[in-house]
């Protein structure tokens, strides 16, 4: 239930961040708004929760692994939060968010044991995986264009942190990727090829 109420905060907040300061997506280390800060603040906030929860109720591998996850985007948007710079860079961030409605929905689904080829669990690994390409994907490589680009404005150890922040979500996104071909997509050809 927290996710649920980590997107609709995340996504109101996200939407009237960019509406009331449209000058946050073009100064990205500079421009603070409260809109911004505050959805950073909780965001960081739904993840020490999550990653507690899942400590507690959850050990397994990818368990261990979106915990990871869960650590390099408190630490870097830590960062934010107590310097207030970089607002905006860790608002974009959140866009990658928008994915995560359809990979958790797909969790839902599984767990109420939703069959593969259920046009309902069919429909949202399309859209799932047309999304993990738009906001995901997309994102992170226009962030990492973005650090490139500005680089000399970035202090070294900012510069460092985010790199290896991005370095290691690119990793984990492209394992992620990969699985959710192999089990929505790949395995389900593969077992169609088997039974004709």
């Amino acid at each position: 239930m927290s996710d649920v109420y980590h997107f609709t905060v995340c996504f109101l907040l996200l939407f009237r961040s960019f509406y009331d300061n449209p000058k946050l997506a073009e100064d990205m280390i500079q421009t603070h708004t409260v809109p911004a800060h505050t959805l950073i603040s909780v965001s960081v906030g739904y993840f020490i929760y999550d990653t507690i929860d899942m400590l507690i109720y959850q050990r397994n591998r990818q368990s261990y692994e979106l915990m990871g996850h869960h650590v390099v985007i408190i630490i870097c948007f830590g960062v934010s939060i107590v310097s207030r710079m970089y607002v905006g860079y860790a608002v974009v961030a959140l866009v990658i968010e928008l994915n995560s409605i359809f990979l958790h929905l797909r969790q839902i689904l599984q767990i109420c044991q939703y069959k593969k080829d259920n046009k309902i669990y069919r429909l949202n690994s399309i859209i799932n995986l047309g999304t993990f390409v738009g906001f995901r994907i997309s994102v992170m490589a226009w962030m990492s264009k973005w650090m490139l680009i500005n680089k000399d404005l970035i202090p070294l150890v900012f510069y460092s942190l985010g790199s290896i922040g991005l370095a290691v979500m690119t990793v984990m996104n492209i394992i992620l990727f990969y699985r959710l071909l192999q089990s929505d997509f790949i395995r389900k050809k593969e077992s169609t090829i088997k039974v004709d």
